[in-house]
């Protein structure tokens, strides 16, 4: 199924709708043809796609969409504050960075005149107020104190946090390597540099004929029990 935009406010979208002609494809699609499929058909629906694949532009377009959002333009040093206190506190465990996407949306910003102000990371009241965007090819690696050099396929921002990531693989691949994938980044490299990918909420793994989603704790309780699964087995060995 596929949508092309008619027309787009603040408040809706009108999309048109088009049962696309079904053939038989004589050939594995690759993994890059696949990316570029669903990046297309997320810019169609509206998301905005960024040429960002390093940290820094990462953090410029997070402030950038925070200082939208909230209607306010943070200074070098308030956005300092609010970065390293807040967004990226390094004491935080990725349950407490979940718990402040799901329930602490609105964090509170000292500002330079010594007053407060409220600072809101998702609109839940006015959801159209969120702005959605898409990025692919993000590296981050030994640089940012990763373990190794990783590749990410497919991220969708929320107002700029990476709350949606997409792991991809070519038709033909069984849709587990891409699990194990993002095992991997969990363990190499999503919690480095400023570990902004720890504030990732949903996991979507393809491999363009089957397609499964899962939360972030979903993830850990099913890494939790195949370990288990194998401790198991060696001691019945």
């Amino acid at each position: 199924m596929a949508y092309n935009i008619v027309a787009a406010t603040n408040e809706n979208t009108v999309v048109t709708e088009y049962e696309p002609v079904k053939k038989r494809s004589d050939q594995y699609q690759s993994e890059a043809a696949l990316e570029a499929e669903l990046i297309k058909l997320l810019c169609e629906q509206g998301y905005e796609y960024l040429d960002i694949h390093c940290e820094e532009d990462l953090i410029k377009n997070l402030r950038t969409k925070l200082s939208e959002l909230n209607h306010y333009e943070f200074s070098d040093s308030e956005w300092d504050r609010f970065f390293y206190g807040c967004i990226s506190n390094p004491n935080e465990s990725i349950g407490e960075k979940s718990q402040k996407i799901q329930e602490s949306n609105v964090q509170v910003l000292k500002r330079d005149d010594n007053l407060t102000k409220n600072i809101t990371l998702i609109d839940k009241k006015n959801i159209h107020n969120n702005r959605l965007q898409v990025i692919n090819q993000y590296v981050i690696g030994k640089e940012q104190g990763a373990k190794y050099d990783n590749r990410y396929d497919v991220t969708i921002l929320v107002n700029g946090l990476p709350l949606v990531h997409v792991e991809l693989k070519r038709r033909g691949v069984p849709i587990r390597e891409a699990f194990n994938q993002i095992d991997r980044y969990q363990r190499d490299s999503f919690w480095a540099g400023s570990g902004l990918y720890e504030y990732v909420q949903i996991f979507v793994i393809s491999n363009g004929t089957h397609t499964k989603y899962y939360s972030n704790s979903t993830r850990f309780n099913a890494i939790k029990d195949a370990k288990s699964a194998r401790t198991k087995k060696g001691e019945n060995q």
